[in-house]
Parts: C-alpha cells; structure tokens; sequence
C-alpha cells in the first residue's frame, strides 16, 4: 500500500490548488505532455483514445442528420481571408502566417487555418449553382492553429484538434434549423454520453463569433465553479455569401444568395472531462467514453488458475461488448487500484483465490468506490447493469453541482458579492447595452456566458444600470 498512497500524493488536491489538481491529472494520467514547440502539445495514447471515442460517437450523430464530411486545406491566402472584414478582424491577433516556401517568399503570404469558413465559402461558390445543389451540410475533422498568449493543456493550445461544420441553405429559416439542431446534437452528446449537464442559449452580440449574425452554444460548469463554453453552432446568414458571391438559381429563374451555418467542438472537451468529473485520486471517466470501461486485476495472480480464470473473464466481456483489460504485470494489487483509479476506469473487477472457490468477482465503482460481488455465473448482466448506473449517477452528480452553484441576482450589490464568494453561475436580468457588459467584465471578471433558451423574469430592470431589462443571461468566470 505504500507505493498506493505515493501515487495518489502525486496529485494535488483539488481544494488546496485546482489549476496544479489539472496539471497533475493530465500528466499523472498520460493524457498529454509539453510539446519542444511552444503553446503546442503532445496527445498521449490515453488521451488520443478519448479523442477518437469522441469523434467516433458525435461522427456517427452528425452522419444521422445528414452532415457529410470532406477536408479543406490547411492553408488559407490572405487575400482569401481578407474577403470578410468583420471576420478577419476577429481572428487577426492569432492567426500565424507562413511567408516563405522552402527558400523562396511567396508572392502572397497564407495563415495556417485559424478556422475555414473563408475556405468552405471559396469552395461553395465555385460549387453551387442552382437550388438543386442545395442543401451542402459539411463537416471537416481537422487541426487548427490560433496563436495564444498563454495556454493550458486541451483547454487552451496553439494547435488543437476539431470538428467544423461548414453548411449552406436556400434559405434564412433553413439555415435557423440547422444552426439550432447541430446546438442539440452537441448538448445531448455532452449529457448522453459525457455525463456533462450543459446550458443551451445564445451568446450576446459582443461574445458571439466573427461575422456570425448570431451565436449559439452550449455552456458547462467545472468543479471549481468556472464555467467552459463547450460547443457552438452560428447562424451567418448571408453575410459570408455576399461577400464571396455564392449565389445559385432558384425554382423561379433568379439569383439568390445562399445562407450559411458553422458549428464546431473541440478537444477542450477532453478538460471538460477531467474537471467536471475528477477527484483528488484522477479521471472519472463515464463508461459511454472510457476507451477502457473494466479493468481486470488477477490477486495473487501466481497462484494456479488466477491468470487463466481472469483472461477467460475478459474473453466473456468482449464478446459481450464491453471494453476490457486484464492488468497482468508484476504490480502490487494496491499499485495496480491505485493506477486503474488514476486513468478513471469506471468498473474494476478483482478475482482471486477465494473468489474462485466462491464462483464471484469483487466489482468496484470509480465513482463511489462502492465494492459489490457478483455471481461469475451472470458477470455481463451484473457489469452491463452496473456500468449504466454509474453513467447515470454521473450526469446526475454533476447536474447536482451545476445547480448548487447556480445563484441569482437582483440587484448591482448583491452581482458583485455573489461572484466575488460564491462560484458558479449566476443569473441576472440586462438590458441589452454592451457598457453594462463591459462593466460587469471590468469590475468582476464575469463575462456573459449566454441568453438561455429557457428565460427566466428575474425582476424588470437590468442588474447593473437599473434600466428596462431584456434578457435573463447566465454570467460567470471562464476558462
């Protein structure tokens, strides 16, 4: 048990220092680690296999609503980008340029792709011509390159992994749908299979995307009370089209222009993970994305029949579905525990000696800790059943959270105290100017996350300029 209680003081406390608990999990774990190439990062194993759960499960929700997936190139002329003004503007401070080509300058410099509207837009002009081209529902998996200030493992990094969806429609109501059902896919995704509650509104005109006419997204709260923006879907209207004139004929005989929609998540998302779900001994991870969903441990593996008995075990489980691994190595039992707790594999399952002359198998919970035993007669009804308690028990655990730290406020005095001791969400009429935005920002550090879909009257004036309120939005401190 030493080498145990080693492994988990490896790991700060996530009440003493919850930015080193992250720093500590992700490495502890084998997620990521520091790159040689500044603000970049390198994706471990681990932390790949989550990324490939991921886009395996969302892909396969994207193909169900008919998005179909291309690539686009990862570089983009500048003459290109400069076609939308609002939107290069927006990106200009991160995008990275390349002015050379082995030896020689280009005769016109391209940035590395920050995001590829600019790209998909090109490509739609040239490609749509009449209203039988239409609906173009596209998505690419991709990397994308934003040069950032200060970064932070899968949260924050110069180079990150993606999906984008790049769609174009006949007309404005289409490309409402469409913005608004890919916001739903992502929101379901995150609840259904991440276990991450989120909140699903419209950001306000000063947050939401460059060029957008409007933004979406989908909002979850960490475990230290800051919130994440987590996926979201814009609506561009026509403002992309008229400024790359991608027009098509309609039923009628005339010109139109199309209009567009974008929607994209990230591998944030992966921190999203640790930091909804982690404890002070690593990952929690919900079974529906855990690359491994049941470890093995063999007690007293070199007694006779131990080894065999738990690879047959395994056997059982794969055919049955599940994901499983036997940890056969030379570890002590509580080294092998104190590991398979670290990488948050959500069921363990111990057998030895006497569970074999018991015909049983100890089950134990990564997120309770709670041990049960279970008849080796039935292991896959017992394991299937178990596993979907836990997801379930997650999501519910962290809704849980999210509403504890859920508060509102009325009035400017009682705003400024409720984000200054109680983190979290809190929930707050405006009136709609961007000073009182601004406001909030400068003497709070709040920035407003989003205008839920469900409103709430909270009172009829704006918590900080006391004017008619418009809207019940969502403020906090983010990542």
């Amino acid at each position: 048990m030493a080498d145990n209680k080693k492994m988990v003081e490896a790991i700060t406390s996530m009440d003493v220092d919850f930015a080193q608990w992250y720093t500590d999990v992700v490495k502890k774990a084998e997620l990521c680690d520091y790159a040689s190439v500044k603000g970049c990062m390198v994706i471990k194993p681990a932390g790949y296999a989550l990324w490939e759960n991921i886009q395996k499960k969302l892909d396969a929700r994207f193909k169900e609503c008919g998005v179909q997936n291309v690539y686009m190139p990862i570089f983009i002329p500048e003459s290109l980008l400069q076609k939308e003004k609002d939107h290069v503007e927006g990106f200009a401070p991160e995008v990275a340029w390349v002015t050379h080509g082995g030896m020689e300058p280009l005769q016109e410099r391209m940035c590395v792709r920050p995001t590829s509207e600019t790209l998909f837009c090109d490509f739609y002009a040239k490609d749509i011509h009449s209203y039988r081209d239409l609906p173009r529902v596209y998505n690419q998996w991709c990397s994308v390159v934003r040069w950032e200030k200060t970064t932070r493992p899968f949260l924050r990094s110069r180079e990150f992994l993606w999906q984008e969806g790049h769609t174009a429609h006949a007309t404005a109501e289409e490309a409402q749908e469409r913005t608004i059902q890919m916001l739903n896919v992502y929101a379901d995704f995150c609840e259904e299979v991440l276990a991450i509650p989120v909140i699903r509104g419209q950001k306000t005109d000063k947050e939401k995307f460059a060029g957008a006419e409007a933004t979406y997204t989908i909002e979850a709260l960490m475990h230290d009370g800051k919130a994440l923006q987590s996926g979201t879907s814009h609506n561009f209207g026509d403002g992309f089209a008229k400024a790359f004139e991608i027009q098509y004929t309609d039923k009628d005989n005339t010109l139109k222009y199309v209009h567009q929609t974008s929607w994209g998540m990230s591998t944030r998302i992966i921190g999203a993970l640790i930091m909804v779900h982690g404890d002070d001994n690593g990952l929690v991870l919900p079974p529906r994305i855990a690359p491994v969903q049941i470890m093995i441990v063999p007690v007293q593996q070199k007694k006779e029949g131990v080894l065999d008995a738990a690879f047959a075990l395994r056997d059982r489980l794969v055919k049955a579905g599940f994901s499983v691994k036997v940890d056969d190595t030379d570890k002590s039992p509580g080294w092998k525990f104190a590991d398979c707790e670290m990488r948050g594999i959500p069921l363990r399952v111990e057998i030895g000696p006497k569970d074999l002359e018991k015909n049983q198998a100890v089950l134990v919970r990564r997120d309770t800790h709670e041990k049960t035993f279970a008849s080796l007669d039935n292991l896959e009804e017992e394991t299937g059943a178990l596993l979907d308690t836990i997801q379930s028990h997650m999501l519910e655990k962290a809704r849980a959270h999210m509403e504890a730290h859920t508060a509102q406020a009325v009035s400017w005095d009682e705003f400024v105290e409720t984000i200054n001791t109680k983190p979290g969400f809190v929930k707050a009429m405006w009136c709609g100017c961007q000073e009182c935005e601004d406001r909030i920002k400068e003497e709070t550090g709040a920035t407003s996350r989003c205008m839920p879909f469900r409103q709430e009257q909270l009172s009829d004036t704006c918590v900080c300029c006391g004017r008619p309120a418009k809207k019940m939005v969502y403020w906090g401190r983010a990542y």
